[in-house]
């Protein structure tokens, strides 16, 4: 029998930090170079359009908000994107062109109201929009950007390259949203993040041994000089260096395929055995021969069935 090999790319840049036009030309540069590269599915990190807000603090206390921070925030809602927006377009065009399957980490406007979304939105390689997962929960002050979703945006895709789904940064930390993809037989999961710690690898190693899939882990290399001038006073304190990066792809026992690259850019590049799936079950299946239905079961609200894509 024979099985497939899928060529992955996983992206670590720096982001046009709040600048929409410029984002995405940013994001079609390196779809471009994912295309060169051979590439069949490329990841982008968390919130690449616009960037991930690091070290800001939107001048916001608890019982307090002022207008200085209602400014910074009409920026950062001003540079996100829109699904349906001419932006949107471009890119949806550029992967059309380029023939792969991209999952695009963003700042997502919602068309009506004014909040935002973390989100991770999927395309098909005729640049259709597939659909999006936005983050359940955001962590820390990101609640004061960002809203958070619920079961119909763990979505997950059976394409011809292989079944896909993933979280978002600290969202890899929920068991429960960890198993409700596992359920959905994910074999590429993605985990775009904005998470630099060296111990973050071991969250990566985890869980590719926990779901026995293929992880790739995409983040951003910023550093202070990347912020736009206006931004600078608000940073001072924050060490040059504020994200270091560690994109990785993780095989199903948890071995390092490529990464983790720290401190610059680049492209990551993988083959991916899917024998090595097959393999990797061998001893363990968490939702298979290890699940233990007599005694566990996990129900999911709203949680759409996995989407077909050929």
């Amino acid at each position: 029998m024979q099985y497939k090999t899928v060529k992955v790319g996983v992206v670590q840049a720096t982001p046009a930090l709040f600048d929409l036009e410029k984002s995405v030309e940013l994001t079609i540069s390196w779809i471009e170079r994912g295309a060169r590269e051979g590439c069949q599915l490329l990841l982008f990190p968390e919130t690449f359009i616009p960037c991930y807000p690091r070290g800001l603090r939107f001048d916001a206390v608890i019982g307090r908000r002022s207008d200085q921070g209602r400014t910074m925030w009409l920026d950062y809602w001003s540079n996100s994107i829109e699904v349906g927006s001419p932006e949107m377009e471009q890119i949806s065009e550029a992967i059309k062109q380029a023939g792969l399957v991209v999952a695009l980490g963003v700042t997502e406007r919602e068309p009506i109201g004014g909040s935002l979304h973390c989100s991770l939105l999927y395309f098909g390689q005729d640049g259709t929009l597939l659909g999006k997962h936005r983050k359940l929960k955001p962590t820390g002050l990101e609640r004061f950007i960002w809203g958070q979703s619920d079961g119909d945006s763990l979505v997950s895709f059976d394409t011809e390259l292989g079944k896909i789904g993933g979280l978002i940064c600290w969202e890899n930390y929920m068991p429960l949203a960890r198993t409700a993809l596992y359920q959905k037989g994910i074999e590429i999961y993605l985990a775009p993040t904005a998470d630099a710690r060296p111990a973050w690898q071991s969250t990566m190693q985890h869980i590719a041994l926990e779901g026995r899939c293929f992880v790739l882990a995409s983040n951003q290399y910023v550093t202070r000089a990347d912020y736009p001038d206006r931004y600078q006073a608000e940073l001072t304190g924050e060490p040059e260096i504020m994200s270091r990066g560690g994109s990785v792809i993780m095989s199903p026992m948890g071995e390092a395929l490529a990464g983790p690259l720290w401190d610059q850019e680049g492209l990551l590049v993988a083959d991916l055995d899917f024998s090595e799936l097959i393999k990797s079950k061998l001893d363990f299946d968490c939702v298979g021969h290890y699940a233990r239905p007599d005694i566990f079961q996990l129900n999911v609200v709203d949680q759409p069935d996995m989407i077909r894509v050929r």
